[in-house]
């Protein structure tokens, strides 16, 4: 794209919706407005006024002014554009993936993190599949079906924002991580045939590394404590651990050991009633020969 086709795209996009700063983001609050405090101040130091660097940048004297101020979050192509304008060096354009994981949900970006560091992750799922376990396509086709419909951009933020914890694969040493999903949701054609089938095909491969262990509860098993909810145990090498399920503690995260040995007790009992992990890569494979 030329420079003043890039220009005129960023005039149309640079005030759509998902670029705002979340109030409640701290951490977020903090590093847009380091951004704007070096944005500014470069500025200064090269004499140009707002309006002028807005019009070499493709934004408004308003818009320069919110970036400036920690109000608004700008694009990548902004920070490289303000780079190449101020000659920066790359300092600016090297601020770029702060300022994208800003753009991520913050609830996200902790859990996020939470996985990042895990030693062993144990989840139960009644509803749908787990973030970890989704094909692009499949997560994607679930985002859209929120009501009311979220803007485009902040359902890209939020697809990039789960395709991103998904690091968690490559991490060494391996962390062991178990999955136990409920028949229901494999059946379920989420996304149409071909997503669908390219889902369970998904599962199958993941299935097969030797850290992960998936398992499916039949939809005829019901005698178990997982009729309440999600269940998710997070443990950590120092010895640590955080959990959460649906209807137990107010669905918030606990650390208190006690209260972690009751999700770990019914993770237990759930993971017990579950068909085992080759008895269910089985199932799996039935369920892609149907489709």
């Amino acid at each position: 794209m030329s420079v003043n086709g890039e220009v005129a795209r960023l005039k149309t996009e640079a005030d759509e919706a998902g670029w705002e700063v979340d109030p409640d983001d701290d951490w977020g609050l903090a590093v847009i407005a380091t951004v704007g405090r070096q944005l500014k101040l470069r500025r200064e130091a090269a004499g140009m006024r707002a309006a002028e660097f807005g019009e070499a940048v493709g934004y408004g004297e308003d818009m320069v002014y919110k970036i400036e101020a920690g109000k608004r979050i700008p694009r990548p192509e902004y920070l490289d554009m303000a780079d190449e304008v101020l000659g920066a060096g790359g300092l600016l354009s090297a601020m770029k993936e702060d300022v994208k994981k800003v753009r991520y949900p913050k609830k996200v970006r902790d859990l996020a993190e939470l996985e990042a560091k895990a030693a062993e992750l144990l989840s139960y799922g009644n509803h749908n599949l787990h973030g970890l376990l989704q094909t692009k396509e499949y997560a994607w086709a679930l985002l859209r079906t929120r009501r009311p419909v979220n803007p485009e951009d902040q359902l890209e933020q939020a697809l990039a924002a789960r395709m991103a914890r998904k690091t968690i694969y490559d991490r060494a040493p391996a962390p062991e991580l178990s999955f136990v999903l409920e028949e229901t949701t494999l059946r379920r054609p989420v996304g149409g045939k071909m997503v669908w089938r390219s889902q369970l095909e998904h599962l199958l491969e993941v299935g097969q590394l030797p850290n992960v262990e998936i398992q499916v509860m039949p939809t005829d098993r019901w005698n178990h404590p997982g009729t309440g909810g999600r269940v998710q145990v997070l443990k950590f090498e120092d010895g640590t651990a955080v959990g959460r399920m649906d209807d137990e503690f107010n669905g918030r995260p606990v650390h208190d050991p006690r209260q972690v040995r009751i999700l770990e007790l019914r993770y237990g009992i759930i993971r017990a009633e579950a068909l085992t992990a080759r008895e269910s890569l089985a199932f799996v494979e039935q369920l892609v020969g149907e489709t």
